[in-house]
């Protein structure tokens, strides 16, 4: 793979780099927002490992701007801020992925090869489809066989999680933390309430069913 380490701690990115080589990877280590909005637009990057905390151009500003331009290489960011909060803002960014300092060099690894196994597809930065649903992020839109679908935020919200994550069980405790920002269980059915809703307005109109529920798991939207 050839990788792009983004860290202006000169001894944590020489520590990630070196580990790295010695994986067979090529790296490149540049320490600046800057230097790395260059050197990803001029490159051709398998992943991208990317400090929140840069001179400059910092890491949030750095993605954002790669995902403005088309770039849809895949992003870990790799900092200290590891607040549930945090982690959400890194994610809607658009980073695939979130590590936070002190870590694990055998999970970075990890998680930087289960990153560059990901298909890549730029539609998906802008427009989700399952099936006949479609969701245009910017146009903050979703129909289906063509209707228009009225979502509030909430409901909004919780179908681009599902969709972003289409095929996969997505839990309670995960959509509390995406869509509400909330850490614990809070001994509520807002979940259930919302997604009784979301279906309503997303399925019942229609023949197929295309938010399912894992009995004692959680949700799955398909295709």
């Amino acid at each position: 793979m050839k990788l792009l380490v983004v860290e202006d701690d000169a001894t944590t990115g020489a520590y990630i780099a070196r580990g790295l080589r010695e994986e067979g990877q090529s790296v490149d280590l540049v320490t600046s927002g800057k230097e790395a909005l260059i050197q990803a637009t001029g490159g051709s990057y398998d992943v991208l490992i990317v400090d929140r905390m840069l001179p400059g151009i910092d890491g949030m500003t750095l993605v954002k701007t790669l995902r403005g331009a088309g770039n849809s290489t895949p992003v870990l960011f790799l900092t200290s801020l590891g607040s549930v909060e945090d982690r959400i803002s890194g994610l809607n960014a658009g980073g695939d992925d979130y590590l936070v300092k002190p870590f694990a060099f055998g999970e970075l690894s990890a998680r930087v090869a289960a990153l560059a196994r990901r298909p890549q597809t730029l539609e998906q930065e802008t427009v989700l489809r399952a099936g006949p649903l479609e969701m245009d992020l910017i146009a903050r839109k979703v129909t289906r066989e063509g209707r228009d679908i009225d979502l509030l935020p909430r409901e909004f919200a919780i179908l681009e999680h599902l969709m972003r994550r289409k095929g996969r069980v997505q839990t309670r405790t995960m959509l509390l933390e995406s869509v509400w920002d909330i850490s614990f269980d809070p001994m509520t059915n807002v979940v259930e309430t919302h997604i009784s809703r979301l279906r309503a307005k997303v399925d019942k109109p229609f023949d197929t069913e295309l938010i399912k529920t894992v009995r004692g798991a959680g949700y799955r939207i398909e295709a």
